[in-house]
């Protein structure tokens, strides 16, 4: 059965945070997301979302540029032309470079039309064996010791099962301590987001002995070497996340032993095609995984449920609840952590739950449609 696109719509989402983020390079209090509704020419509907930083700051992509690549490339390269497979409509882009969140709202909504067209969720296509997955948190930056204290207590308080810190020069070592004086019970990791240089190690030195979890991308996304080093000096794994941007990368950084631990984001790897390749390379080698996040909304969360139910990822993920970000999404059931457990969602075909199209439009602030005509597309941007 073959899929063909009649019309993509882009709209630019934007929902506050229930609490503001701080990681090593910037502190946001909203979120805009690109949600991608793509139609087929039967009339069914696919969704996608593009969770890019709204700034070039975690990888070179951001709002703007992912616009920009999905409606002027992307989209124009896709419409009118037949695919049975999403991994078949990957290839009919493949001529653009990189842009990997860009390409993966596309991919996720030609994901969830594909699973609509064989009745299947997506936790059924890509072999998802677990009906839930542990879930832990991300907690950013705080203005205090308090603070961050106040935030963990929440949490632990909710039953997440495990807390990640974001840390930075001069966040690091104080936050680790006082987090486990005060909950010396709970799972603790740390991620640094490329924040050290190599010759900052002594900070991860002492970090070492304090039974964390693991460190996650302590330095620059391309020192695969540096990696491989600290990994090889400290008891405590070393998690890979901004460097693993492709199935070759990965094959290279797990030859230098640079990666104990790799972090699965669906829109970091462009896709979930390419994030299955991921997860079944490092099964294979004995690598423990864990899915991470971007605080997407409902649609991207789902996809990542999706993901996290594959058994190699054996480490509780960042999917949390959505309720934790967003008073409101714009999912229907919304996605809520019990116990430190988040289901899988199975509840229709594709992505496995409802889009609340009501509120998409509420708090869409820009819209972009693009549509086949003749041998050239057609498309409408405007201000909602």
């Amino acid at each position: 059965m073959t899929v063909t696109l009649a019309e993509i719509e882009l709209a630019l989402v934007r929902l506050d945070l229930v609490h503001s983020f701080e990681t090593s390079s910037h502190r946001k209090t909203y979120l805009e997301h690109i949600i991608v509704r793509a139609t087929a020419e039967d009339g069914s509907v696919g969704w996608g979302e593009c969770a890019s930083p709204s700034d070039p700051y975690y990888c070179g992509e951001s709002t703007s540029s992912c616009w920009q690549v999905l409606g002027e490339y992307l989209a124009p390269m896709l419409l009118g032309r037949p695919w049975e497979h999403p991994e078949d409509a990957a290839r009919l882009t493949a001529k653009v470079s990189g842009n990997h969140f860009a390409r993966a709202g596309l991919d996720m909504a030609c994901w969830d039309l594909y699973g609509q067209s064989r009745g299947k969720s997506l936790a059924d296509l890509l072999g998802a064996e677990a009906d839930a997955v542990p879930a832990g948190v991300s907690l950013g930056i705080e203005p205090t010791i308090d603070a961050l204290l106040a935030q963990v207590s929440r949490h632990v308080a909710d039953g997440y099962r495990r807390i990640k810190l974001k840390i930075r020069p001069g966040w690091d070592l104080e936050p680790v301590r006082a987090v486990q004086d005060a909950y010396p019970g709970v799972a603790l990791q740390v991620d640094a987001n490329t924040a050290y240089r190599p010759e900052q190690e002594a900070v991860f030195a002492e970090l070492d002995g304090r039974g964390l979890l693991m460190i996650e991308q302590p330095y620059d996304a391309s020192d695969l070497l540096s990696h491989a080093r600290l990994a090889a000096r400290l008891d405590t794994p070393v998690c890979l996340d901004e460097s693993i941007t492709t199935p070759d990368v990965l094959r290279t950084a797990l030859h230098l032993g640079a990666a104990d631990v790799v972090n699965i984001k669906v829109s970091r790897l462009g896709g979930l095609g390419p994030s299955q390749t991921v997860h079944d390379l490092c099964l294979d080698a004995g690598v423990p995984v864990w899915c991470g996040g971007m605080h997407e909304f409902g649609i991207g969360r789902a996809a990542n449920l999706a993901l996290a139910g594959l058994p190699g990822f054996t480490l509780p993920s960042d999917v949390s609840g959505s309720d934790k970000y967003y008073r409101r999404d714009i999912v229907t059931p919304p996605i809520r952590a019990v116990d430190g457990m988040v289901a899988v969602p199975r509840s229709r075909p594709g992505i496995g739950l409802d889009v609340n199209l009501e509120q998409v439009r509420r708090n869409t602030t820009r819209t972009w449609t693009i549509r086949p005509h003749g041998h050239h597309t057609t498309s409408e941007e405007k201000s909602a």
